[in-house]
């Protein structure tokens, strides 16, 4: 998502070549989000980020005929164990609205209510349509002149009078300026071109679908996490989705769904509600990359002319987008960024140059 929208944007400018190493867009992290916008998700710089970007999901104009937000919302439960960690949430939320375990309970019949003590609900979260949000930038993109070449994986970068040599399996490329929105394999790719990596992890994160509880109409309940974020349920298609929220770093590669994890997730998820789980319909796992302060790495690398980064966006990079996109394009086409100082100084890869002594 993060380089289609870029190039959507982009396009419009400059002439763009968006090498994708996979044969289908969206194949990694954009094709297993748990597509959601939570307007109070993430640190100060994704909130705004958040805010930011909200419009373009709303209208989306160019991209989709219609919305690509549909009315979900999100409850944050908490027994008292977890009850520090939603105080400390709601400290810097913005429009969140306390609920008693009863209320709670009547939004989502199946949480054990007897085990809480808080709650608290943002009715402004909503469901993202990501793969009409991709195609369309995609079209976007295409419709402006841009190309994409699938299965162009990058085997060396390096630069050469001026000029970024980019070799893939589909040939070879070379641009003035280099984008790199390689998702869990940013610092892989940073390393080819000999550009200092800057600390990014991918982490799995992992999914199970189970089957609604019988008797129950689900499709107006919100997705439900507990605030201590161990697990999260969102209701899909007459189903649960059910995350056991799991940040286990591994080298980048196609991940999947480890057995021992899911089991434990959804064990803390039983224990939330009043069901049982008696089997699981599939189960899959994607990467969610993080720099090491957990904020994106977005803008043209200190040490090296025109390579530019656009990485790090951790489990925000879908709801995030649009604001991201319009930067990367700011800041390449040198026009005045909507977004303050202040956010795009936490982005910049700038934040990693060790400071010189005086």
């Amino acid at each position: 998502m993060a380089g289609i929208s870029a190039a959507a944007r982009l396009s419009e400018h400059v002439n763009v070549t968006v090498l994708e190493g996979e044969a289908d867009l969206g194949y990694h992290s954009t094709g297993r989000s748990a597509a959601i916008f939570i307007r109070n998700y993430g640190n100060a710089t994704l909130r705004a980020l958040n805010i930011a970007s909200e419009p373009v999901l709303m209208q989306a104009d160019g991209i989709s005929e219609h919305s690509l937000l549909s009315p979900r919302g999100e409850i944050l439960v908490a027994t008292a164990q977890d009850m520090p960690a939603l105080e400390t949430y709601l400290d810097s939320a913005d429009g969140m609205e306390l609920l008693s375990p009863i209320e709670a309970g009547k939004l989502v019949p199946i949480l054990n209510t007897e085990r809480l003590v808080g709650a608290a609900i943002e009715h402004s979260a909503q469901e993202i349509d990501v793969d009409r949000m991709l195609q369309g930038f995609a079209r976007l993109a295409l419709a402006q002149g841009a190309k994409i070449i699938r299965n162009a994986k990058v085997t060396a970068c390096h630069k050469s009078g001026g000029i970024w040599q980019i070799e893939t399996t589909q040939g070879n490329f070379e641009a003035p300026v280099v984008i790199n929105a390689a998702g869990a394999w940013a610092d892989e790719v940073a390393q080819m071109a000999g550009v200092a990596q800057k600390g990014l992890v991918g982490m799995r994160r992992s999914m199970a679908v189970i089957p609604a509880p019988e008797g129950y109409d689900i499709s107006k309940w919100p997705l439900f996490a507990a605030a201590s974020e161990n697990f999260y349920c969102k209701p899909s298609s007459g189903t649960l989705m059910i995350s056991p929220a799991d940040e286990d770093p591994v080298d980048p590669h196609d991940v999947w769904a480890d057995d021992m994890v899911l089991a434990e997730g959804l064990d803390r998820f039983e224990q939330a509600v009043t069901m049982s789980v008696t089997r699981v319909l599939h189960s899959w796992a994607g990467l969610r990359t993080f720099a090491p302060d957990r904020t994106p790495v977005v803008g043209f690398d200190p040490q090296a002319d025109g390579f530019f980064w656009l990485a790090g966006q951790g489990g925000y990079g879908i709801q995030t987008a649009p604001a991201l996109a319009k930067l990367v394009t700011n800041l390449i086409v040198k026009t005045q960024p909507d977004l303050g100082e202040d956010v795009i100084a936490a982005l910049s890869p700038e934040r990693f140059q060790q400071r010189k002594p005086k």
